[in-house]
């Protein structure tokens, strides 16, 4: 376990790092003995700082449910992060490219949710008797951590890798489709790069939430009502360029664009 100095040290680089758009050493480089608990100890003393410096929380996001996304990173369970409201793009958005560092899309369900959830026996139908509607949505990775070696502790302590969330297609009920068959084709420049169907993601996308429902209740929290909850890539990360646009077809669901300028 690291100590509070040292979490909250890590948590300054972090910050330091969104600011400069620069990337650090990986924390397990240098602190072999961290361990999941300090990851989300320094998200947490980072989140904290951001909150008392004004910004808002408006959801979370689950990361690396889905096989794609686990052989991707080479990490075997899922992770957590938070979203703050100017990270929220709308469909269409021009995105500043040097806003982030190691730029890349997954391809999502965001979850509204009604009513709160909490564990620890949350299952996948509460998560759905709780959800407002369900719509596409794209994540932006934004990685402050060097990639090559990367372990889930360096992943959470960064948020997650979350950069930003570009929210688009047709919001439905759980109850108007079967999410487990949303299909989604992701373009860069006018060329498909990644295709996935939502049951990739723990065989339902609403199983991540309730993941994360059970995970909260471990730190004596729950999902609030009108949070937003991003569910888990079902493609692997797609790279992104300056200059890049990128369409997401979700088909009955709709599409979103975005472009990085």
């Amino acid at each position: 376990m690291l100590d509070p100095d040292t979490i909250a040290q890590i948590a300054d680089e972090l910050a330091e790092a969104d600011r400069a758009k620069t990337v650090i050493p990986r924390i397990t480089a240098r602190y072999p003995d961290a361990t999941i608990e300090d990851s989300y100890a320094i998200q947490g003393v980072w989140r904290d700082k951001n909150l008392a410096a004004g910004r808002r929380l408006v959801g979370r996001k689950i990361g690396l449910t889905s096989k794609a996304m686990q052989a991707a990173t080479g990490i075997t369970e899922p992770d957590y992060g938070v979203m703050f409201d100017d990270t929220v793009w709308q469909n269409g958005a021009v995105i500043p490219f040097d806003d982030f560092s190691n730029v890349r899309i997954e391809v999502e369900l965001a979850f509204v949710l009604s009513r709160p959830l909490e564990g620890p026996d949350c299952s996948l139908f509460d998560v759905l008797r709780a959800t407002e509607y369900v719509t596409p949505a794209l994540e932006v990775l934004n990685s402050h951590i060097e990639l090559e070696g990367r372990t889930i502790v360096d992943t959470i302590s960064d948020n997650a890798a979350y950069g930003g969330m570009v929210l688009g297609g047709i919001p439905m009920r759980p109850d108007q489709i079967d999410l487990r068959w949303v299909a989604a084709m992701l373009y860069r420049n006018e060329t498909i790069e990644e295709t996935g169907v939502a049951a990739g993601v723990l065989n339902h996308p609403a199983t991540g939430v309730a993941w994360l429902a059970n995970k909260f209740h471990q730190h004596g929290a729950r999902l609030e009502a009108g949070e937003i909850i991003l569910a888990g890539s079902f493609t692997r990360p797609m790279w992104v360029h300056r200059g890049d646009s990128v369409l997401c077809d979700y088909g009955p669901m709709g599409t979103i664009t975005c472009r990085f300028a």
